[in-house]
């Protein structure tokens, strides 16, 4: 986790000290339901609770001899409670109890992305109703299209983070298992009650089949879910900084008072936000292959997947959090200009009309092929002159286009009015 890139409250779940609680805390619970069912007398689960302790420093020392992490755990403890330690983790393997804390850590993870994302989304909603109606051009393949709002632009961004949110749910639902079942998960030496009663406290379900460990296609689905939202964050970041190229210039990240762009060119105002996102969305998504490799293991577990999610769990909710955050003050503080939109949209000299003519002469009774032809020849002219000569003009012009369209008709088909009629139901749409 580097700390230019990390929030407090993510960070806290991931360090160690958290971890080895939610692991105390499953060694206690399993210790109350033992003890009333009989497999532990009475006092064990007590004494975890008054004296139940760990010394991270001191479990790193153990860990270097017995080469083991949980029995390094379970000695520290040991040490603070006495000798009902020895009644602890009674029949208990060690991913009951690493793969049960590592799904509190998700839960606990996702909570914070739930809530990053609602930031996102209202951000979006805010900037969505403001701009309703500004128009602005579309564009495919990076190329003038129609014209559409900047409002629907963003609406559609929106929406992307609303499936986001629902997907998040669904994974941290998917994730959200506990595993307390033995050496090979069969119950041989702890018995189903232990775990549901674990699971039921720590608000888990029991895992279905756990063999020795939970398994990995759940962490898959949850990672690939993570990867994909910061494809969607990827998405917007490009977009604005397309739009805040210097030929273009509909849109800007805030630029603020003493803020420095180059060390070299004073003018400079670069979008380092939205170029950072795509940076990070691209460390999120590096975390997708490692977790879908790590669901084949072999035969009831092995260890390969440990050391990839040491690595890459911390990593990729923490970013995922910082960037998420950063996205929601880029879109609440982003400079739009519509005059500029405006501008760019009307350059090409009403190249943008040329859909709405081709149809109005194929209700006039010119063959598709036929009226294609015309305004093609018509726009292709205008295109080559860089917008200095209009659409309208050379239709104008044009006697293959005046003996079917007259004054009236033209008008109508240059009108930015249909464009946006129904942007106010694409965009109530969106934010329902």
């Amino acid at each position: 986790m580097i700390p230019r890139y990390t929030r407090p409250d993510m960070a806290a779940i991931w360090e160690t000290d958290n971890k080895f609680r939610i692991m105390l805390e499953v060694e206690t619970l399993a210790a109350e339901i033992q003890e009333e069912i009989g497999m532990i007398p009475k006092g064990v689960s007590k004494a975890l609770r008054e004296r139940g302790n760990f010394n991270a420093a001191r479990i790193d020392e153990i860990e270097r001899e017995v080469k083991h992490d949980v029995i390094a755990f379970l000695t520290s403890v040991a040490e603070f409670v006495g000798e009902e330690a020895r009644y602890m983790h009674q029949g208990m393997t060690s991913s009951d109890v690493l793969d049960t804390t590592f799904a509190v850590q998700l839960q606990q993870s996702s909570d914070i992305l739930l809530a990053d994302l609602d930031k996102v989304l209202a951000a979006f909603e805010k900037r969505i109703r403001e701009h309703k109606d500004t128009i602005t051009i579309g564009r495919s393949h990076g190329i003038h299209a129609e014209p559409t709002t900047f409002g629907v632009k963003l609406a559609g961004h929106y929406a992307a983070f609303k499936r986001a949110k629902q997907r998040l749910l669904t994974a941290r639902e998917e994730i959200s298992v506990c595993a307390i079942s033995g050496a090979v998960g069969t119950f041989a030496t702890v018995p189903p009650e232990v775990e549901a009663y674990v699971a039921k406290k720590l608000n888990l379900k029991p895992e279905t089949v756990s063999t020795q460990v939970i398994p990995r296609d759940r962490h898959a689905m949850f990672f690939a879910t993570l990867g994909v939202i910061a494809s969607s964050i990827e998405n917007i970041a490009i977009e604005i900084r397309h739009l805040q190229r210097t030929e273009v210039r509909e849109a800007e990240e805030f630029f603020s008072a003493g803020q420095k762009g180059s060390s070299a060119m004073p003018h400079k105002r670069n979008p380092i936000l939205t170029e950072n996102l795509t940076g990070l969305a691209r460390v999120v998504r590096a975390s997708v292959i490692p977790a879908m490799e790590n669901v084949a293991l072999w035969h009831e577990r092995d260890i390969s997947h440990s050391a990839v999610e040491r690595f890459f769990a911390p990593d990729t909710c923490v970013t995922l959090d910082f960037a998420l955050n950063r996205l929601a003050n880029v879109i609440e503080n982003l400079l739009v200009y519509p005059k500029t939109m405006m501008a760019n949209l009307e350059r090409m000299g009403g190249l943008v009309f040329s859909q709405r003519t081709l149809l109005a002469l194929t209700q006039a009774g010119i063959a598709r092929e036929d009226a294609y032809r015309i305004v093609q020849r018509s726009a292709m002219k205008v295109w080559e002159s860089d917008g200095k000569s209009s659409l309208r003009d050379m239709l104008e012009q044009d006697p293959d286009v005046t003996s079917k369209l007259d004054k009236s008709a033209l008008d109508a088909i240059f009108d930015f009015a249909p464009y946006v009629k129904h942007a106010g139901t694409i965009i109530d749409r969106a934010l329902k």
